[in-house]
């Protein structure tokens, strides 16, 4: 007869070690996945990450029998009640994230019990993800798609999964969208038809400036925030936030690819193109030594996929030939850069408009991601 479950708050740096290096070995020899590296992951988990200014988080291992370190933890969890989201959507809703298990309905149940616990103790009223740590990070499990690998800031997770939160009765809440696109040689006379609209309406594009690289950023975040409000699960960005993610990518960041648009002085769009660090990291195991380096450096030069993470318009500047002005300068941009593949992820299942867009530069569907929830 198997152990019983046991669940373990983690309070010491030994254990936030053990939850960060759990999933090492749960995907070992798995050639898809690509482990972000430790160091980074404990900065993430630090109090220098500005979510935690405004979120109360608590983290969870699961072990099979006594908790006896590394041989017998079998998952982990994270909790989340983001005071933002509650005071923006003033649902009930709390979070879990970073979630891994072994393909186990009683360890994966354990884990979902300790999040209820915590969000039905803070008077909420439904669980939702995963959600790693809000929908302006990862978010949701791969549930179409298994063969292909993640691209970078992606989820990844085997199919078992999708099992263990049907058996804990978790429903579906919003399915996200992927989809992949060759970069031609040449773009659909649409994309030039709708740039050169845009230029007739004294709408220019500029590349972003790597010199003053958090102003071009403030301006997205402004942006965003107002082209996206509506948009379901949305959270507005901090200023701390959007420095904090420029931090993080300013390293792998090819400026041609991140343009922005002009009306004046006004930002009226902007299109982040960024490139898919993941091929890199799956040589790396999550380590930062002399040979791994020596690995990034050479593979680095060999990236040709890229993820397409921020786009927006203001409203009163859509249908006007910006996006058309953003995808034909940034397109050139993949080709200076030798971009063969171009994914444009994740889509809201029911954001038709965008989803028409990217079909129009020839997107195809190609991964799945739910986000799932249930009362508590």
């Amino acid at each position: 007869m198997a152990e019983p479950i046991t669940i373990v708050s983690v309070t010491t740096p030994k254990e936030l070690e053990l939850f960060i290096k759990l999933p090492l070995r749960l995907y070992a020899g798995d050639p898809l996945y690509s482990p972000q590296l430790t160091k980074d992951l404990k900065n993430h988990f630090s109090k220098g990450n500005p979510f935690f200014g405004y979120a109360t988080v608590k983290y969870y291992l699961a072990f099979r029998g006594k908790p006896n370190g590394e041989k017998n933890c079998v998952g982990r969890i994270v909790s989340v009640i983001n005071n933002r989201h509650l005071e923006f959507h003033n649902d009930g809703a709390g979070f879990f994230g970073f979630f891994e298990s072994i393909h186990d309905n009683q360890a994966a149940s354990a884990l979902l019990d300790s999040v209820k616990n915590d969000l039905k103790a803070a008077g909420l009223k439904i669980m939702r993800g995963p959600m790693s740590f809000s929908t302006n990070e990862e978010c949701g499990l791969l549930i179409d798609g298994f063969t292909l690998p993640p691209m970078i800031m992606t989820p990844y997770n085997p199919p078992y999964y999708i099992d263990l939160m049907r058996s804990y009765n978790m429903d579906k809440a919003k399915d996200l969208y992927a989809y992949i696109v060759d970069v031609p040689d040449v773009m659909p006379d649409k994309v030039y038809r709708a740039a050169a609209v845009a230029e007739k309406r004294g709408i220019t594009a500029r590349i972003i400036s790597m010199s003053n690289l958090t102003d071009d950023l403030l301006k997205f975040k402004e942006l965003y925030n107002a082209a996206w409000k509506a948009n379901w699960g949305f959270i507005p960005m901090t200023d701390a936030e959007i420095v904090y993610t420029g931090e993080q990518l300013k390293q792998i960041i090819y400026p041609e690819t991140c343009v922005i648009a002009e009306h004046g002085t006004e930002t009226v769009g902007f299109l982040g193109l960024i490139p898919d660090a993941n091929f890199v990291l799956r040589h790396m195991g999550g380590k930062m030594n002399p040979i791994t380096i020596a690995k990034a450096l050479y593979l680095s030069k060999k990236i040709r996929d890229a993820r397409l993470m921020l786009l927006g318009t203001k409203a009163e500047f859509r249908n006007k030939g910006v996006d058309g002005l953003l995808f034909r300068e940034a397109f050139k941009g993949c080709k200076k850069h030798k971009v063969e593949r171009v994914e444009f992820s994740w889509i809201l299942e029911d954001n038709i408009p965008v989803q028409m867009l990217i079909k129009m530069i020839g997107g195809v569907l190609y991964k799945t991601y739910r986000i799932f929830e249930c009362p508590i």
